[in-house]
C-alpha cells in the first residue's frame, strides 16, 4: 500500500513538474529580455569613462573589466580576461547575434582573442557593440568599422 501511494505521490509530482516548466521557461523568456536591458543600461551608463589595463570601474576600464562588471551587476560570474571570456557560452554564427551576446575579435595581429564588446543592437547588415577602447575608453563601435570588420572572430552566447 505504501508503495502505490509513494507512485501516485511521485507522478503528482512529475506533472506538476512538468506543467510547471512551461510557466518557468515563459518567465525566463521574460527574464532574459529584462537583464539583457540591464546590462545594455549599465555598460552604456559608462559611455566616456577613461581606458585603464586591468580596470573594473568608474576610474576606467579594459574590455574585459567592463563586460566582467556588467555581467556582475547582475550577478553573473565571468572570468576576468577576455579570451577566458570567449570560452563561456556558446559560439554561435554572427547572424543569430542578438542584443546581450558577446562579440569577440583579435586585434593588433594578436595570435588570440583579446578584445570583447557587448552587443547593443543588431541590424541585418551591422552589428554595435559598447565596449573599452584603448584611444577613446568607453564606446559604441559598429562591425562595419574596417578595423573591427577585419578583426572579428566570433560571437557567444551568454545568456540562453
Amino acid at each position: 500500500m505504501k508503495k502505490i501511494i509513494l507512485l501516485i505521490l511521485l507522478s503528482i509530482m512529475l506533472v506538476s513538474c512538468k506543467t510547471g516548466s512551461n510557466a518557468v521557461s515563459k518567465e525566463s523568456a521574460h527574464d532574459k529580455k529584462y537583464i539583457v536591458n540591464n546590462l545594455i543600461k549599465t555598460a552604456t551608463a559608462n559611455i566616456g569613462v577613461r581606458y585603464k589595463a586591468a580596470g573594473t570601474t568608474k576610474a576606467g576600464f579594459d574590455c574585459s573589466g567592463l563586460v566582467f562588471s556588467t555581467f556582475e551587476s547582475e550577478n553573473i560570474k565571468l572570468p576576468r580576461s577576455s579570451y577566458e571570456q570567449s570560452k563561456i557560452g556558446k559560439i554561435i554564427n554572427i547572424d543569430e547575434a542578438k542584443k546581450g551576446d558577446l562579440i569577440f575579435f583579435k586585434t593588433n595581429k594578436s595570435r588570440q582573442i583579446n578584445h570583447v564588446g557587448l552587443i547593443t543592437e543588431v541590424s541585418p547588415d551591422e552589428i554595435k557593440f559598447i565596449h573599452s577602447s584603448t584611444s577613446k575608453g568607453v564606446i559604441i563601435s559598429s562591425t562595419k568599422e574596417l578595423y573591427y570588420k577585419n578583426s572579428f572572430i566570433q560571437v557567444n552566447r551568454i545568456l540562453k
